[in-house]
């Protein structure tokens, strides 16, 4: 169905006619002018991601399902950043004539999956038309009283540096997903300019031979690479770390999640905070897959794993007297200390060696 014969209020009515407010500070959600909140005695917290076809995500390889699940849990994931709870969210989309109504069903179906994991409503937002593809507009809105938020700028000298999961992955899914869909579009190429060509030439059955092998070209085959794919694809806010260190009494001095890089978020924080840094690449934690994906690619898997970005994992610093109960959270690794500002940001390698550690993740604007 084209979106033209429902229109924007009907678009909006179809895909959000069916949501139920789950959260008591939900006074009225879609429908109105605005969307109405009551917070009477907590902080309250608003996150909002821009996401751009082209720019942010490719769709040749991730389907609207998947974008919609990715684009809801990028935002939630902030606000799990900041130690609070997730409670709204809202949505705004401009989209162009090859999008139906269908499509846009189906991409609300992945963003309602991501709220429904973390109790999140979706209050309202807005659509309108593009000339260059889709763009995606995210605001997240939680809470937390004040004394339980965690900003960037709270870390101090001998404060122990954890993070959650795994690093490095999600790069490297991106990267076998470019890989592939460079292979197969050399192929496609390759096949339409002898099409071309026997098509000019009138050679028939050169033709028929060639749409044959146009239509058997091989799907990539992924085996054993699943969950690079998963990384890259179905992001997952960490509310389950937050939750773990909440019941085991620990309160992070700094936080922030690794969405451009683990380097990159470190020296925010180290930045923000006012203190220097040293972490070890032994600590590193690397998945299995990741390591042998780097491998094949002839990349070095501690840069991916430093620099990569996208895993949306938990960065953040506790103090030493909370070293016991850290280690005792699964899933959360020591990967080093904060020192004074004055030794500077330093990796440590397998054989000891230094070196600075540099802001080298991803940057949109770089080069603009």
């Amino acid at each position: 169905m084209e979106i033209a014969s429902l229109g924007e209020f009907g678009l909006i009515e179809r895909l959000t006619n069916s949501i139920t407010p789950q959260n008591p500070s939900t006074r009225y959600g879609v429908g109105d002018d605005c969307a109405v909140l009551h917070y009477p005695d907590t902080e309250v917290l608003v996150t909002t991601d821009m996401l751009m076809e082209g720019v942010h995500f490719d769709l040749t390889y991730i389907d609207l399902k998947h974008l919609g699940y990715k684009s809801a849990m990028v935002n939630i994931s902030d606000i799990f950043a900041m130690n609070g709870t997730p409670r709204q969210l809202t949505v705004s989309l401009a989209l162009s004539k090859r999008f139906t109504v269908e499509d846009m069903e189906t991409f609300y179906e992945g963003l309602r999956l991501a709220c429904n994991k973390w109790n999140v409503d979706i209050v309202g937002g807005d659509t309108t038309s593009s000339y260059t593809g889709l763009a995606i507009s995210i605001t997240c809105i939680g809470d937390a009283p004040g004394s339980d938020i965690v900003y960037r700028n709270g870390a101090h000298n001998t404060d122990l540096i954890c993070v959650s999961g795994d690093l490095g992955a999600a790069y490297m899914g991106l990267q076998l997903l470019e890989r592939e869909k460079s292979v197969y579009y050399s192929q496609v190429n390759d096949i339409q300019k002898k099409i071309a060509e026997a098509q000019k030439a009138g050679d028939r059955e050169k033709l028929n031979s060639l749409k044959t092998q146009m239509d058997s070209i091989a799907t990539p085959d992924f085996a054993g690479k699943e969950y690079l794919l998963q990384r890259q694809l179905q992001t997952e806010a960490r509310g389950d770390i937050i939750q773990r260190l909440r019941e085991a009494g620990i309160h992070p001095t700094a936080m922030m999640d690794v969405s451009d890089g683990l380097s990159s978020e470190l020296l925010h924080i180290s930045k923000q905070s006012h203190v220097g840094c040293r972490i070890y690449e032994k600590e590193l934690p690397i998945d299995y897959q990741t390591a042998v994906m780097a491998e094949e690619m002839n990349l070095n898997v501690t840069t991916c794993a430093l620099n990569g970005g996208e895993d949306y994992e938990l960065l953040f610093t506790v103090p030493i007297g909370d070293l016991e109960k850290v280690r005792d959270i699964d899933d959360v690794h020591i990967i080093g200390h904060i020192t004074e500002e004055r030794f500077g940001h330093v990796l440590v390698t397998r054989d000891n060696q230094e070196f600075e550690l540099k802001a080298q993740g991803w940057n949109p604007l770089k080069g603009q």
